[in-house]
């Protein structure tokens, strides 16, 4: 049987990659990559030459058996994302759980995540916290978010940049106006911030900017029994 590392990348800052996460990019017979170009980008920078696949949201049921069947013939491969941890809001989870049905060895490296760092800059309770990554975009979205309003750990959640203001209002809709957040973008990025208010507060300021880029994490603090 062969194995299927799976393999953290930085969420911005090339210098959070890993010695251990560049050895085993240069060790196995092949990666399987969310988006080649951005992958194909990350190897050039450390002098990494490697066959590469695509394995993303929209082909990964159609690649997993071919991939299987090269791991359980012996060739070694290593999962990365565009950025973060695989299987952390990206793919990974199919291909891990049909490893280890396949009795085919999975280990996961430890790396970059967004989640960790937002948490911890956020300033509210990281003993015990709620990861909810994207909420439903249209179809169960309020019932979610009706579900999450009474959650009591800190909540954290990914949104995009051009639904970041929706989020919000939605949040202080149902979670009210003086809920407090914590909305960090761009992180380890040169343009990296951590904005902290209630809700209304975090609504008039993303409101003033002209433009909102990177990758969002929403921190939501619990609510107060």
């Amino acid at each position: 049987m062969g194995k299927l590392y799976i393999v953290p990348t930085p969420i911005g800052n090339l210098g959070d990659m890993t010695y251990r996460a560049v050895e085993v990019l240069k060790q196995v017979d092949f990666v399987l990559a969310e988006d080649t170009r951005t992958s194909g980008n990350l190897l050039r920078h450390f002098n990494i030459s490697k066959p590469m696949f695509a394995h993303h949201k929209f082909n990964e049921h159609k690649t997993l058996k071919s991939i299987i069947d090269k791991l359980a013939a012996g060739q070694t491969a290593a999962l990365v994302s565009d950025a973060g941890t695989p299987s952390i809001s990206d793919p990974g989870f199919l291909i891990v759980r049909e490893c280890v049905a396949n009795g085919i060895e999975v280990e996961c490296l430890p790396g970059a995540t967004a989640l960790i760092p937002a948490l911890v800059n956020s300033g509210f309770p990281s003993d015990r916290f709620c990861f909810e990554g994207f909420l439903p975009p249209k179809k169960g979205r309020q019932t979610r978010l009706n579900e999450l309003a009474v959650e009591r750990r800190t909540l954290i959640l990914y949104e995009s940049p051009h639904k970041l203001l929706k989020t919000l209002q939605d949040l202080q809709t149902l979670f009210g106006e003086g809920r407090r957040m914590s909305v960090s973008r761009e992180l380890s990025k040169l343009h990296e911030e951590t904005v902290r208010g209630t809700a209304r507060e975090q609504i008039e300021e993303w409101t003033k900017r002209p433009s909102i880029k990177g990758e969002i994490v929403i921190v939501v603090e619990g609510k107060n029994e």
